[in-house]
């Protein structure tokens, strides 16, 4: 049976829309709210290359559109290790409907989320009673595996509270019980070390074998390893999280390689921010270099190209010789 999603008619009175977004901004959240992954819980799995194939866009196109609907528009979340995206408003305008089959649905797609936080992320804007406690029970579910000892101090630092906090919804009131079931979930999704560990899971070592969910796990791990002990920011989770999405959104052959390679001419530079990093992974994008043997190659030629290259600044400018000029020493002598 098919599945379809219905967009209400005052999706296009939103200020966001009708007054932040540009024509492809549109297409592109009307792309998020509708395309064939989406689920009623307003968490679903997803890649940027099936964004990518969907949409005719360029890997680097949908790169750009999910930088300015995370950081400008603040109207998703992403998690580029699980890949899972949440919708900020979701619960606002779709999850008013109770009943049986509504909620056993919810529940069993509840069940699926990897990164609970987007299931407290979608919560806040859920105005129906019966559906928010459901969503509530899943994150007091969280706390209960993830609880350990924690200070005050480290309760405060939330991973929702990162570089990409999102404006409050004036529209959705926030209730007592609300503010609490907040307080409880940070209990388990907290601090700073708690921030790392969508992007640090435990890996059994195995010198055996090594399938590629072990693989992506380790690759994850090195480049955030590098990230925290090179000045990166060590805080900077959505800086984090943007980077690792180069690690299966992209062309290179050795993406985590060719990603650390990237962060070592950042660090090499003093330049350590994510856009500096991401301009040399684009740079070499539109070069089309795909490996790091590629990329030290091209940068091997271009240098031997630079030191054979003639100083023609250093050549007098002077008249050119004719064609069929004779050199005569006895011109013009009168012996």
């Amino acid at each position: 049976m098919a599945k379809y999603r219905m967009v209400r008619t005052d999706f296009w009175k939103n200020p966001v829309v009708s007054d932040e977004m540009s024509p492809e901004d549109k297409y592109f959240y009307l792309y998020l709210l509708t395309n064939p992954h989406t689920t009623q819980i307003g968490i679903y799995k997803i890649t940027k290359k099936q964004m990518a194939f969907d949409l005719g866009y360029s890997i680097e196109s949908v790169h750009s559109l999910m930088e300015r609907f995370i950081e400008l528009h603040k109207v998703i979340r992403y998690n580029p290790e699980t890949r899972e995206l949440a919708i900020k408003n979701w619960g606002k305008y779709n999850l008013h409907k109770g009943g049986k089959p509504v909620m056993d649905c919810i529940y069993s797609e509840l069940k699926d989320v990897e990164d609970l936080s987007l299931i407290l992320y979608v919560s806040n804007s859920i105005v129906k009673q019966d559906i928010y406690s459901l969503f509530e029970s899943f994150c007091r579910h969280g706390e209960m595996l993830n609880k350990n000892d924690l200070s005050e101090e480290d309760v405060k630092d939330t991973y929702v509270n990162t570089d990409c906090e999102e404006l409050v919804d004036p529209v959705v009131q926030r209730s007592t019980i609300r503010g609490q079931k907040e307080k409880g979930f940070n209990n388990f999704n907290v601090n700073i070390k708690q921030q790392q560990e969508p992007f640090l899971p435990n890996i059994e070592d195995n010198p055996e074998i090594e399938n590629p969910s072990q693989k992506y796990q380790k690759d994850v791990k090195e480049i955030v390893e590098y990230w925290d002990n090179n000045g990166f920011g060590f805080s900077n989770v959505n800086a984090k999280q943007q980077l690792l999405s180069w690690l299966d959104d992209s062309i290179f052959l050795q993406p985590k390689e060719v990603i650390l390679k990237a962060m070592n001419i950042a660090s090499a530079n003093n330049k350590r921010k994510l856009s500096y990093v991401v301009g040399i992974l684009k740079n070499w994008v539109n070069d089309s270099l795909q490996t790091v043997e590629e990329i030290d190659s091209f940068y091997e030629s271009e240098n031997c190209a630079s030191k054979h290259r003639r100083p023609t600044e250093s050549i007098s400018a002077g008249r050119a010789i004719p064609g069929g000029f004779k050199l005569d020493l006895t011109a013009g002598e009168d012996w």
